[in-house]
């Protein structure tokens, strides 16, 4: 029995010894990308940040006012509620049950939209730094590039983070040449 198997171990330890001598010779080059940073730190993210605020915010401005007036509503209600006709109490409280009714569902309306906006920006956001990851990688020949949500551990010396963001920046301009003194 020991004697059937012993040629395949005897193979798989040959095979074992020859492929790590292959990866031995070549020098694999290897790095990770932090990609939540990447993100953050792009000039994308406040871009993206700012279409939300003038897309959303005159909505966020309307839920603002809707709650104000709501508040506004119960206040007088409970402030003069025993001085107010018994049709009067009525028709301030339905307002104000109506009212409630129809904020909750502007603010779900506005959260769902606002979610899904978010999450449609930020899509193209995180694509387009993992293309620019992905090319930076290519023209510095790295044979491996992981991201980092998959990895456990990785040293400095193999996160290229800062080395991407550095090619995300839009370039400075050069500072203007004086005006020729007369």
């Amino acid at each position: 029995m020991i004697r059937s198997k012993l040629p395949l171990v005897a193979a798989f330890l040959g095979a074992t010894i020859a492929s790590g001598t292959v990866l031995a010779q070549a020098a694999v080059k290897i790095g990770v990308v932090n990609v939540a940073r990447l993100i953050q730190e792009s000039s994308g993210a406040a871009a993206v940040q700012a279409k939300l605020q003038e897309e959303f915010g005159p909505r966020q401005r309307d839920i603002t006012a809707m709650e104000q007036k709501l508040r506004t509503q119960s206040e007088t209600f409970q402030r003069d509620a025993p001085v107010m006709g018994e049709a009067e109490r009525a028709t301030l409280e339905r307002q104000i049950r109506d009212g409630s009714r129809e904020l909750e569902r502007t603010k779900n309306e506005y959260l769902e939209d606002l979610n899904l906006r978010q999450n449609e920006a930020l899509g193209a956001l995180q694509r387009e730094v993992l293309e620019k990851a992905q090319a930076y990688a290519r023209a510095q020949q790295f044979d491996l590039l992981l991201a980092d949500p998959n990895v456990i551990f990785a040293s400095t010396a193999v996160d290229i983070t800062p080395a991407v963001l550095a090619t995300m920046k839009p370039a400075t301009p050069a500072p203007a040449a004086p005006a020729p003194s007369r």
